[in-house]
């Protein structure tokens, strides 16, 4: 397909979000333009969810997929030109890459305070509130609850047939989560999981996203919800989002989220050190 181009162009709105996929669309691409020797240009654009944040456990090397191209936590705090130039240059790609850089975009902004109006960058992302939630409330979708798919807003809430809403509310409540207010709801999806089927689950509102840390707010889920349901909570279907192999054992342990949080400190310390030779803003 890359026979007789001069060039590509990228020009995706990325999320901020290592298993959000357009950022491996991009990185496959490069690898393509590398052995064919095509010129890749990146129009970049704003991380939509503070591009200064990055949180939660770094990728472990055996869990690599199109939903985890590269060793990075959930949370990377790079726009996607940012990333083309890692991955390029730690990966080794070798493509004759080009970043156009923005101008006046300073990296703490969120995307309402960009000037810019907001366009869904996929369906299920459908507003900015959503988009806020997604690093920690996407990582469990791969499990047996529904993340508020086929509702009118994904993300926001979760649920399942087999949950006790009101116990997690109560679990999540007793963590005192900063920037989120969680309360009881139940909602009945038109696609992807449990269709037609009535959930139980929560509501999340998001209240002071300066305060929240989704990553962390998810892991509380997975935690709550493997102590409350232990025989029904499928969460070894975790690790592919989550990313690490010892967080995912820590929570089968029953370990505290804050536990875990720490064992996974020392590894996302080194990445935000590697992670400073690509910033552009």
């Amino acid at each position: 397909m890359l026979q007789g181009l001069d060039a590509v162009v990228i020009d995706l709105q990325d999320v901020g979000v290592r298993f959000y996929t357009y950022a491996t669309t991009m990185a496959y691409l490069m690898e393509e333009a590398a052995k064919a020797r095509v010129k890749v240009f990146v129009l970049d654009r704003p991380n939509p969810i503070d591009g200064a944040g990055v949180a939660g456990p770094v990728l472990d090397k055996d869990l690599k997929s199109f939903v985890g191209y590269f060793e990075m936590p959930i949370l990377h705090g790079m726009t996607l030109g940012e990333l083309a130039r890692l991955f390029n240059a730690e990966n080794r790609i070798g493509a004759d890459l080009e970043v156009v850089a923005m101008r006046d975009y300073a990296r703490g902004s969120w995307y309402d305070e960009t000037g810019l109006t907001w366009t869904s960058p996929s369906p299920n992302l459908r507003r900015l509130s959503g988009t806020v939630l997604y690093p920690g409330i996407g990582m469990l979708e791969f499990a047996n609850l529904s993340v508020g798919r086929g509702t009118q807003t994904p993300f926001e809430v979760l649920g399942a047939p087999w949950m006790d809403g009101a116990a997690l509310a109560n679990a999540l409540a007793r963590q005192r989560l900063t920037g989120v207010r969680v309360a009881r709801t139940d909602f009945t999806p038109t696609a992807s999981k449990f269709v037609g089927e009535r959930c139980s689950g929560v509501r999340l509102t998001v209240d002071d996203r300066a305060r929240l840390d989704a990553v962390s707010l998810g892991l509380e889920v997975a935690v709550a919800l493997r102590r409350l349901h232990a025989e029904i909570f499928e969460h070894k279907a975790l690790a592919q989002l989550l990313g690490s192999r010892a967080a995912l054992n820590q929570i089968e342990a029953g370990a505290r989220a804050s536990d875990i949080i720490a064992a996974w400190q020392p590894r996302l310390a080194a990445f935000k050190d590697m992670r400073q030779k690509y910033l552009l803003y």
